[in-house]
């Protein structure tokens, strides 16, 4: 494995000017919270941001730091990693680079990709953003119009359908017909570099509208069958089998949903690392955007956002879907650090703090991080327990681990790690990640 550099610029982001001083970058507050699994960490993006610190331009490494950087040279050795590492650690008040291991090397992320796309969205949509799912009425048809939400549940239908059979009802109507519209989403359904066999059961086909999650191959005509049924429980004759069409510029509107916020999708996301819903959002970016809704767009709007919204370097950068399952993606873990280190930036926190919000926490369970999951439980990670919060990534020969840690000095580290064709199992090598992840807050001095 090449050796590791920490005296040279591991690449790192480079930012357009901005009105403010270049020398005010960072405000943080350090705020307890009540503890999980132990000691709960509290990420940078949650602190209150009424201080400005100095960007501090020291390239050297205090003691602490070349502590982190010295252990990291050793660990990163671990024949569980293989010889395909990339890795970096941020200060993230400073950006000071603490250690670098080919951190500008594209490897595939797997699903740490989820973090470029949930940047995009909320930079593009807005952390209070709503999907909405409507039902039409024109010529004796009910349609069933997707608007992107892909936490749509049967109950959100039933009482979609509740309203609808009571304006069926006043019109004295007793039979309709049933459609669905999902033409939000053009094709291609499926992204280039998916495997066959992730469809569905990894990932649907990309289609507007989805009911309670299923893992079928066309959701929207399954949520057209689910709304046919709710209005037949209700007493309403439903005609022949459920189409697929487009709604009439003459259909009237009859009943909405509207989904929670992009916020707290965006948290839940990236929480249980859910793929389905880090595709739709990358549709939904592109219309945002003023794009067509395609895996093309998606992407192309993701690396606007990132370039010059944010700054961040592209070098190496290859994304072909909004999940991180295709493996023909490529990020560098300097590029995914950099994408996490905006968090915690006064400037933009109050648009991408949910990401932090919603990184897995150590220990925590129900969440990619939990000890379900057979996380932080060795002997080297598990003084981190509730102390480092970081996206997981998994697929066949690529492991990841993106996150922030308050280390043992008292100032947050962003990391990540990302491994690529490893010999080794999957727990193993999570075990190894971990075990970095610990030498970077400390507690595995």
């Amino acid at each position: 494995m090449p050796s590791s550099s920490r005296t040279t610029s591991t690449g790192g982001r480079h930012r357009k000017s901005k009105s403010m001083s270049p020398s005010v970058r960072r405000t943080l507050v350090m705020v307890a919270t009540a503890p999980v699994a132990g000691t709960i960490l509290a990420a940078p993006s949650a602190f209150a941001a009424d201080k400005a610190i100095a960007k501090s331009s020291a390239t050297e490494l205090d003691t602490a730091e070349q502590k982190i950087a010295d252990n990291l040279d050793t660990r990163s050795q671990d024949a569980r990693l293989g010889t395909n590492l990339s890795g970096v650690v941020l200060d993230a008040k400073s950006d000071k680079p603490i250690w670098g291991h080919n951190a500008t090397t594209a490897l595939m992320p797997a699903s740490n990709a989820k973090l470029a796309t949930s940047t995009a969205a909320l930079t593009v949509l807005g952390p209070d953003h709503r999907f909405t799912t409507k039902v039409v009425y024109g010529d004796g048809t009910l349609t069933l119009v997707g608007g992107g939400d892909r936490t749509l549940t049967t109950d959100d239908l039933d009482a979609l359908a509740k309203t609808a059979v009571a304006g069926l009802n006043n019109a004295g109507l007793t039979s309709v017909k049933v459609r669905i519209d999902d033409s939000l989403f053009p094709e291609p359904a499926l992204a280039t570099g998916w495997n066959a066999d992730y469809v569905p059961s990894e990932v649907a086909p990309v289609r507007a509208l989805v009911v309670d999650g299923h893992a079928v191959t066309d959701t929207s005509l399954d949520a057209g069958q689910v709304f046919a049924k709710l209005l037949a429980d209700q007493g309403v004759t439903v005609t022949g089998d459920v189409t697929r069409g487009v709604a009439g510029s003459g259909d009237v509107d009859v009943a909405q949903h509207q989904s929670d916020k992009l916020s707290t999708i965006v948290k839940h996301m990236l929480k249980v690392s859910d793929n389905n819903i880090a595709e739709t959002l990358l549709r939904m970016t592109a219309l945002g955007a003023g794009r067509p809704a395609t895996f093309e767009d998606g992407t192309a709007v993701v690396r606007d956002v990132l370039s010059h919204t944010y700054g961040v370097s592209l070098d190496n950068f290859e994304m072909y879907d909004g999940s991180g399952l295709s493996r023909s993606d490529r990020i560098p873990a300097q590029t995914l650090a950099d994408i996490l280190d905006l968090t915690t930036d006064s400037r933009y926190s109050q648009t991408l703090k949910y990401i932090a919000d919603g990184l897995p926490v150590s220990g925590e369970a129900g969440a990619t991080l939990g000890p379900e999951w057979g996380r932080f439980d060795t002997a080297d990670s598990k003084c981190a327990v509730g102390k480092v919060k970081a996206k997981t990534g998994t697929l066949t020969g690529a492991i990841a681990l993106s996150g922030m840690t308050q280390a043992q000095d008292g100032r947050w580290k962003i990391f990540s790690f990302v491994e690529n064709g490893s010999t080794a199992s999957g727990s193993d090598i999570k075990d190894s990640l971990d075990g970095l992840a610990a030498t970077v807050n400390g507690c595995w001095a």
